[in-house]
Order: C-alpha cells, then structure tokens, then sequence
C-alpha cells in the first residue's frame, strides 16, 4: 500500500481473458445457430481484445457478427460504446432484439501528440460503469485499447489501485500503442468528486 492507501498489486486480481485474435471455445448455445463446429457443436468467438474488468464488467475491441452468440452467451444488460460513428446496422439490431441498452459517449480518435481525451466524458461514462443496474456492461471502442483503456483506468482509480497497476493492465492491452497522453490522463484523473464510495459497490470490494 502507497502513502495515500492506494493498494499496488503486482498481479490484476481478476483474471482477465484476453483476446488478440478471435479464439473459439466449443459451448452449446441454441440448435439453429449457423456457426458450428465439425462436430455440431455452436462456437463461441469472443471479439478482439476480450477481457473481463470485474464481476459484471467486460472490455472489448469492437464486435462484429461473429461475436454476437458469444455476447449472447453474457446476458448483457448494457454496452457503452466509446466511438463516435453511428453504431452499425447489423449491431443495432443486435442490441434492440437482446434488450441491450446502448449508451454512446463519443471520443474522437486520434494519433500523438493530437490525443484529446474528453474528462467530461469519462466522467459521465464512468458513472454508467459504476451503477449496477446496467450490469452486466460491455465497454467498447474499435481496438479495445486506448479509449476503453482510459475508462478502465479511471476504474481502477475510483477502486484505489495504484498508478503501477493501473498502467500495468493498460500497457496489456495496448502493448506497441501504449500512449503516454492516456497514461497522463489517468494519472490526473481526480475520483474524489465521485459521490460513491468504494464501498459501495459489491464489485468494488477486495476481499
């Protein structure tokens, strides 16, 4: 523990499955999926860069099609999605018909030393992160990386990892692209105004 009770962990204490390439793991979803296996079993392809945050809390790259069974397969109530073009048609009927509610919070992308990331923004997005009525949540931006990696971040933060773990999980996902501009906006980052406590929230908690 740092002087200011931040808790370091030199390991993320849930354990994230992280996807660079899609992978298929053989579980049954329903009989009239078309994607089978050779043994007519439904496949399970997670999007790009999947991992879970905390209990009822995902990151991904941006999903397509072939993710939709396994999105499926995690009874998300919401997903927040960090891009600012419109959600794509085939996504948007995925949502209506899974009774998903899609909240977009717009963060433009960009290269260094352009990056622009909108603390208002966060702010407002990390508050529908915090609130368990929209859980189980997906958090998405196209790579999965750099806005989401932010906003995860900020998580971390208001869960009072330290800067070492924080800047661990996002250098995972990002890796080559890692961002010192994100890593300073983290840093920076103020949780005190957040009216919630860790305590708060059951998937905050450290046992």
């Amino acid at each position: 523990m740092d002087d200011d009770g931040a808790v370091c962990r030199t390991t993320i204490e849930v354990e994230a499955v992280v996807v660079e390439r899609p992978i298929m793991s053989y579980l049954k979803l329903s009989p009239d999926m078309d994607d089978c296996d050779p043994n007519g079993e439904d496949l399970f392809v997670p999007p790009l860069n999947f991992a879970m945050v905390d209990n009822g809390i995902y990151r991904s790259g941006f999903p397509d099609i072939a993710n939709f069974a396994f999105l499926q397969s995690l009874g998300l109530r919401s997903i927040i999605y960090l891009c600012q073009e419109p959600y794509p048609e085939a996504n948007s009927q995925f949502v209506k018909s899974n009774g998903i509610q899609l909240f977009q919070f717009g963060i433009e992308s960009c290269k260094e030393p352009f990056v622009n990331i909108p603390e208002d923004i966060i702010r407002e997005a990390l508050n529908f992160v915090i609130d368990a009525k929209n859980h189980p949540v997906l958090i998405h931006c196209k790579r999965g990386k750099h806005r989401t990696g932010c906003l995860v971040g900020c998580l971390r933060k208001l869960q009072r990892w330290c800067l070492s773990s924080v800047f661990d999980e996002y250098q995972r996902f990002a890796a080559a692209k890692t961002r010192i501009s994100d890593q300073r906006f983290m840093e920076l980052f103020d949780v005190s105004s957040f009216k919630h406590s860790s305590l708060s929230f059951s998937f905050l908690k450290r046992h």
